[in-house]
């Protein structure tokens, strides 16, 4: 992720203003592959490594629980530079400022956690 650049905000702030195709790429890729491996799992039923079946439940459809989380997703990762990947990716590489957005991200994630129940899902 590092070496990629996926980790750089330079990259981040780029792709926020179209001018770069590299992080599109990137996430594409991933999307890509990541929807080629979950059909292959659901459609040959592949087993886990215990000899498990591996289920994925389907998501319920939702327009709006979709949306806002996405907006309130990226507003994050615009503000801070980092979805949560690349958080850990740069804390190894020795950025210690990231260290708050990692505080924030936890908080944020324990505040849902609290309030979720509370939400419209």
């Amino acid at each position: 992720m590092f070496k990629s650049e996926a980790a750089s905000w330079f990259r981040i702030y780029e792709m926020f203003q179209f001018k770069s195709f590299h992080m599109y790429g990137i996430i594409g890729s991933a999307l890509a592959f990541g929807v080629l491996i979950t059909q292959g799992i659901k459609r040959f039923q592949l087993k886990s490594a215990y000899g498990e079946p591996i289920v994925i439940p389907d998501k319920t459809k939702s327009f709006y629980r979709y949306s806002i989380g996405g907006i309130i997703f990226g507003l994050g990762w615009g503000l801070s530079g980092a979805c949560p990947g690349p958080i850990f990716t740069l804390l190894g590489a020795g950025f210690l400022p990231i260290l708050v957005v990692l505080v924030f991200a936890l908080l944020g994630t324990w505040l849902y956690g609290m309030i979720m129940h509370k939400l419209p899902h």
